[in-house]
């Protein structure tokens, strides 16, 4: 896609500030960027030259070379030229338009202005002139030209604010800090110009939060990280102006580097359609040879006879040439049964019901304006072939939006509301939630039941200071004041606004922070924390840490995050709050609630100072910097202790409920992949009726290593089975791909419901060995399927299983960055517009704001599409069989010469008729038959699933397709042999006489016979509108031996006797004067 020349390979970059002449010489890309494919001289052959690598397109252009060609021309050039160029000019110019959009995109990106700094000025410059080394002025909402390094901001302690919604759809804020070094330069713009550092960084990459670099300055090195970068795509926001060093530019910034093409997803119809024209592509050729050698038979045997009519030269060819000839006239005739249309057909209905599936009201969720939307074209009818749906659950079956409802601290549960006699009851619109009215800055949507919890922060309880003390300091909350002075906070996550919310109601208030403080209000008191250390999260940790340092000097590491990992760094002494604690939150979880461990540690100034030290060296190293630092992190985030655990509910979305009950009764089974914690799941999937009480079996997968995975898979289909079957160990792969072949067989004898629920620690084991066929087979049997603490690389892993060992159409649908990988995998993949982002909607094919949304695309538009879809091609190979197969069936009467059984002009005009009407008629039809809500009604109608595939392999079928054959055929050819004797034609009594004389006269009375040489028979035939048959048979032409009678008796005699008597009695004279004269006369 981009052309960027380097004599070298990149091992690392080196850019040197402010020295355009250094940089230069390591070739590195300037920052104009070229996504279009062709230009003025290039398109012509290029586009050609792709078009043409289609089947279709190079089989209709083989077919035009034939009909150029003279001696097998039968149809005029033009009936194959016009409908060719049409599909290639129509294709062509939406690749013209496509591209001309990307030059346009192109050119307003390249032309975009920026301030950069040369020769200690702020000059105007275009984004395509800017160099790396460059040093650039950003103001607020501003885009970034390059991938910049960044050095210094209006915001105090080096901040500022980006937004990165075009790099990975997240619209809330982030902020990126400058080196400390580098934001005294401000923006002094004499000391910018003097700025000399050198960065050694990475090479160019596509890893958006990743980077890796070193900064030279003042006899000095700085390491650098994803926090001192702003990637090029972001927008400045709340900052009034920001410079940044030019470290990416144009195709290598991580922008560019991620802009790769998408995976191309192909249709269960594409492939059946590209299967049937090379199917039909065969039966065009068997229909030639059975035609031309029927010619050859006919002109041995036959045509000779009809030789004295027709100018043939004395040179004449064989029947075999003849037939030769024939085959390829055949080819051009009979080529309507390869449809050159069906292609540009088949797209144009797929738009049709894209913009169907846009123009849903239905599918439009007014209350934040997001309608339906059909991000491809190409997938429409697969919609009606989906048999697995693999679903996050956070967001996508919930709602994601968090709120804080119970808590344990030191072993106490808060958040229970008691009656009188101390037992707990339920919450209803009767009871009084806590008044926070009192508290200025307190969340008015934010309610909490229990009154205790309030009682206990007056009471000053040490753990319960600390508690909401942690939730007030550890999190990446960002926090500014509106125009009327309200605390607004911006979060990456839900669960963050969640926590850091109750913590600012109960009195804990989050104010601000810079790189090195954290400014909270603990019940009235403003109190600054020194920021010592920051421990991100992130998938493999699934947890967060920070250190800092309080007024008092005391050092503490505050920590949460899952709690199977942090109860593993407890320290002994916390056994008894630790029992107690997981006793509470296995409550928490069978009530659905999303649950964090709470922990702390006090840590040593010495101790802290020496591991500080030794971060700094890891952060600084080149190799093996990221498990040097988490070998750190895991060194200091050890002997915690517990302080509690937080509860948050995550409520199911509107129709959840029904969406499932109809997709399952649909036969379409859901599997659930969470990365929740294994009683969250299970108590969301009874939320959800995916699991019921009824079911016969629940199988819990819960092993720690392959051979304990493999005993239970082993003991749970024994229980599912019997004891009749014998299992495999699973050693044997290639038995264990026949056994998955014969599932769906299987699959049917299971007469109750079976539900699979495994864990994380046991899916890295099945997916990573030979256990995976295993679970794949348990899986499949089971009606329900949930997939709990599994990572987003995991769950691409589960649908890649599926897609490779069961042959099935699989859908996943998400609405979070870590769906990603799975939307991708999957054959259709479904993006959620929730509160997580873009990520999962810009990556997928279908978007809408709902789950249940996903009820009416599938039974529904998929239905519908798939039903049209199938109507269409049965209509539209019927219509070319139909047409063709006339053409073939007039060969056996026309002596198989490769003449049209229909004008050119006729065809033309019944074609348009017929296409346009039936369409029109079917359509209407369509709209009246069919109302929205008769497949809400019925939808375990839904579709046959794979009906075309499943019943071409029954015996029974093709035995149908026979036996309708034959009944079809033997009448028709019954009744043409029976009427040639019950009731002859003229040409039929001519044809028998012929043959009679041919038998009785001798051999030596007719003298052999040679065929002409001319080349031209076939083109001869279609030389004219109409040919010269009836002049023959009406014997106009005919040269008579004797002369017409001339008186009225002769004349009486003459007509009362019939023609053929009257050519039996001269047939000797005839024949005779034929041989002498060899002449015709017209």
């Amino acid at each position: 896609m981009f052309c960027s020349q380097k004599k070298l390979r990149e091992v690392e970059r080196i850019v040197k500030a402010n020295d355009r002449e250094y940089n230069e010489k390591f070739q590195y890309a300037d920052n104009r960027i070229h996504t279009s494919k062709y230009n003025i001289l290039t398109f012509l052959p290029i586009n050609l030259f792709e078009q043409f690598q289609r089947v279709a397109n190079a089989y209709f252009l083989c077919l035009l070379i034939l009909q150029l060609i003279p001696e097998i021309s039968s149809l005029t050039w033009f009936t194959t030229i016009v409908p060719l160029v049409l599909v290639i000019t129509m294709t062509a110019v939406k690749d013209a338009t496509d591209d001309y959009f990307r030059h346009k995109s192109d050119n307003q990106v390249n032309n975009r202005q920026s301030e950069v700094l040369i020769n200690c000025k702020l000059q105007n410059e275009k984004w395509m002139n800017v160099k790396v080394g460059d040093i650039i002025k950003l103001e607020n909402n501003q885009f970034v030209a390059a991938d910049l390094l960044f050095l210094s901001s209006s915001e105090p302690h080096g901040l500022c604010y980006v937004e990165t919604a075009e790099l990975d759809g997240e619209t809330n804020l982030k902020v990126r800090h400058a080196l400390s070094v580098t934001s005294e330069l401000g923006a002094d713009i004499s000391r910018l110009a003097r700025f000399d550092g050198i960065v050694v960084c990475e090479v160019p990459n596509n890893k958006l939060d990743k980077f890796m670099g070193i900064l030279s300055w003042k006899d000095s090195k700085h390491s650098l990280n994803n926090e001192k970068i702003i990637l090029r795509g972001c927008i400045l926001r709340n900052t009034s102006w920001c410079f940044g060093m030019v470290i990416f530019a144009g195709p290598d910034t991580k922008l560019m580097q991620n802009s790769g093409k998408t995976k191309f997803k192909r249709t269960s119809i594409d492939r059946l359609m590209n299967t049937l024209v090379l199917w039909i592509f065969g039966f065009l050729i068997c229909l030639g040879i059975i035609l031309a050698i029927g010619n050859s038979i006919w002109e041995s045997q036959t045509g000779d006879q009809f030789r004295t009519f027709l100018f043939w030269n004395e040179g004449e060819k064989s029947s075999v040439f003849s037939g030769f000839l024939t085959f390829w006239s055949y080819i051009i005739i009979l080529n309507t049964v390869v449809p050159i249309s069906l292609y540009v057909s088949v797209e144009v209905i797929r738009l049709g019901h894209s913009y169907f599936i846009n123009w849903d009201r239905k599918m439009y969720y007014s209350r934040k304006a997001i309608p339906a939307e059909a991000r491809t074209t190409t997938l429409n009818e697969e919609l009606g072939q989906i048999e697995y749906i693999f679903s996050d659950k956070t967001g996508t079956l919930t709602q994601n939006i968090m709120t804080f409802k119970r808590c344990s601290i030191n072993g106490r549960i808060y958040g229970e509301v008691h009656d009188d006699l101390d037992q707990k009851t339920e919450i209803t619109q009767e009871k009084k939630p806590v008044d926070f009215s009192v508290k200025s800055q307190a969340d008015r949507e934010f309610q909490f039941f229990d009154h205790n919890l309030m009682e206990s922060i007056k009471m000053g309880d040490p753990k319960v200071h600390e508690f909401l003390r942690l939730l007030a300091l550890c999190h990446t909350v960002m926090s500014e004041e509106n125009s009327a002075g309200e605390l607004i906070y911006q979060v990456q996550s839900p669960d963050e606004g969640a926590l850091v919310t109750a913590a600012r109601n109960f009195g804990f208030i989050f104010k601000s922070r810079t790189p090195e403080t954290i400014t909270i209000e603990e019940l009235g008191t403003l109190v600054t924390y020194q920021l010592l250390a920051f421990l991100d999260f992130n998938n493999t940790r699934k947890r967060m840490s920070i250190i800092v340092q309080n007024p008092e000097g005391q050092i503490k590491l505050y920590s949460k995050g899952a709690d199977t990992i942090l109860f593993e760094k407890l320290h002994p002494s916390n056994e008894v709050l630790l029992s107690l604690t997981s006793d509470h939150l296995s409550e928490f979880a069978g009530e659905g609630l999303r649950t964090l461990a709470i922990a702390y540690r006090d840590l040593d100034d010495k101790y802290f100072k020496e591991w500080h030290k030794m971060l700094e060296d890891a952060n600084a190293a080149t190799e093996e910097r990221d498990e040097r630092i988490a070998g750190l992190y895991e060194e200091i985030e050890r002997d915690l202790m517990l302080l509690g655990a937080t509860a948050v509910e995550d409520k199911l979305q509107e129709g959840v409920i029904e969406t499932i009950t109809n997709l399952s009764l649909a036969n379409i089974k859901i599997w659930v992949l969470t990365g929740d914690k294994q009683e969250t799941a299970i108590n969301i999937g009874y939320a959800c009726n995916m699991l019921t009480d009824d079911m016969n079996d629940v199988f819990v997968i819960a092993g720690n290593n392959a051979v304990e995975v493999r005993e239970e898979l082993r003991k749970a289909k024994q229980n599912l089975f019997g004891q009749n079957r014998n299992f495999s160990n699973g050693h044997v792969v290639c038995e264990k791909k026949q056994q998955l072949e014969l599932d769906s067989i299987v699959e049917e004898t299971i007469t109750g419901d079976y539900a699979l629920i495994i864990n994380g620690h046991s899916s890295a084991h099945a997916l990573e060995s030979d256990v995976k066929n295993d679970l794949l087979e348990l899986a499949c049997m089971c009606k329900t399927v949930v997939c709990c603490r599994v990572t987003p690389l995991q769950k691409a892993q589960v649908v890649e299983l599926v897609k490779k060992y069961r042959n099935a159409v699989t859908l996943a649908i998400g609405d979070g960055a870590n769906d990603v990988s799975m939307i991708k995998s999957a054959h259709i993949g479904v993006g959620i517009s929730g509160q997580e982002g873009l990520q999962a909607v810009l990556a997928s094919d279908y978007s809408f704001a709902q789950f249940r949304y996903l009820q009416r695309l599938l039974l529904v538009h998929g239905r519908w599409s798939y039903f049209r879809m199938c109507k269409f091609l049965c209509y539209f190979f019927y219509k070319n069989f139909a047409f063709t197969l006339v053409h073939f069936w007039f060969g056996f009467f026309c002596g198989f010469s490769a003449q049209i059984a229909l004008d050119t002009s006729y065809w033309t005009f019944i074609n348009h008729v017929f296409i346009w009407g039936s369409i029109a008629i079917y359509f209407s039809i369509l709209f009246i038959m069919h109302s929205n809500g008769i497949f809400g009604i019925f939808p375990n109608q839904f579709p046959f699933v794979g009906n075309a595939r499943h019943s071409l392999t029954e015996k029974c079928i093709w035995l149908v397709i026979l036996l309708t054959t034959v009944a079809s055929v033997m009448p028709v050819v019954a009744f043409r042999f029976l009427k040639v004797d019950l009731y002859p034609t003229l040409s039929d009594q001519i044809r028998r006489w012929q043959k009679a004389q041919k038998k009785a006269r001798p051999p030596s009375s007719r003298r052999p016979r040679t065929r002409r040489s001319s080349s031209r028979r076939s083109g001869y035939a279609f030389a004219h509108q109409e040919g010269y048959g009836e002049l023959i048979t009406s014997g106009k032409n005919m040269r008579a031996k004797n002369p017409p009678p001339t008186s009225e008796l002769e004349k009486t005699h003459y007509n009362s006797t019939s023609w053929i008597e009257n050519l039996c009695k001269k047939t000797t004279d005839t024949v005779s004067s034929f041989s002498q004269e060899k002449t015709v006369k017209l």
